[in-house]
């Protein structure tokens, strides 16, 4: 067994046949391996001997675990990240969803490279999270955390805002738009992408700001630094009932005249890969770019 992990945690991914088939062979094979399992309660139903395995909730298995493997697609590896990023443990992920970015191993052959990992050879690197914050007369009303993004909109398609944008208190941008999408450089390669923002490599301190069908032909994408503090402060003037959504997974209310201040949150997600993984060969695949010429 490797010193560096000698508790594992598993976690599934609900009414998923395949999911359920790749949960029971992880089981099977760390348990043959001699390590300690832990289950994510809500996914240990799916194991055939459900009643020997250690069932616990996620906040336990991020605090006992040395590592976290994530059955599922990207969204899975999202709100599992956003509670294991409180703790040491790292994680890492078994694709069963469609693109895959976050998940790495192969379902069907996750064998060999996840003991390469467990023996400690394997690559490690931390993604920064977004703290989200809703402000009412400058009192905190709801807070969350983000990994991929944030995003300001309207809880109606195609109804446009308007707001003020500042960046560590220095005024940047008042806006008339569909709402505003605050990036990590995790999530720049999922809805930022889609509405024209651009792609930062994950070892970058930086945030993009992209405008959502802005009423002006000269708004563009911003980069700003990691550390900066983001605050959209919203006009009064607003009728619709607006939102500010973390991973497209958990949504704040919020009320015209509201402050949402973005920021770095203090903690990072451990995430762990194989020795042969490459970032640029992830983007190559999940894009579609061109192969070598020569």
């Amino acid at each position: 067994m490797s010193a560096s992990f000698k508790t594992i945690g598993l976690i599934g991914k609900a009414n998923h046949e395949g999911a359920a088939l790749t949960l029971q062979r992880l089981y099977t094979f760390l348990q043959a391996l001699g390590y300690k399992v832990l289950v994510e309660r809500h996914y240990g139903g799916q194991l055939e001997d459900a009643k020997e395995a250690t069932l616990v909730d996620l906040v336990e298995l991020g605090e006992r675990a040395d590592l976290a493997i994530v059955v599922g697609g990207d969204g899975n590896m999202l709100g599992a990240a956003r509670v294991l990023a409180r703790f040491d443990v790292g994680v890492i992920g078994v694709n069963r969803g469609n693109l895959g970015f976050l998940t790495d191993l192969n379902p069907d052959s996750f064998e060999a490279s996840l003991e390469q990992v467990l023996s400690g050879q394997y690559i490690e690197e931390k993604r920064f999270l977004l703290e989200v914050e809703v402000f009412r007369h400058a009192e905190l009303k709801s807070a969350n955390s983000a990994m991929n993004e944030a995003v300001l909109h309207a809880d109606k398609v195609a109804h446009m805002i308007e707001f003020e944008c500042f960046i560590n208190d220095d005024f940047v941008f008042s806006q008339k738009s569909d709402g505003l999408i605050v990036s990590t450089p995790t999530g720049s390669t999922a809805y930022s992408l889609s509405g024209g923002g651009p792609i930062l490599t994950p070892g970058l301190n930086a945030m993009s700001l992209v405008p959502m069908f802005p009423h002006t032909l000269s708004s563009r994408p911003l980069v700003v630094d990691g550390d900066s503090v983001v605050r959209l402060q919203l006009s009064p003037s607003n009728t619709d009932s607006l939102q500010v959504s973390c991973d497209s997974h958990v949504v704040l209310a919020l009320l015209p005249g509201d402050e949402v201040v973005i920021k770095k949150a203090e903690k990072p997600l451990r995430l762990v890969h194989p020795t042969d993984y490459s970032y640029y060969n992830v983007l190559r695949q999940k894009l579609n770019w061109g192969s070598r010429l020569y």
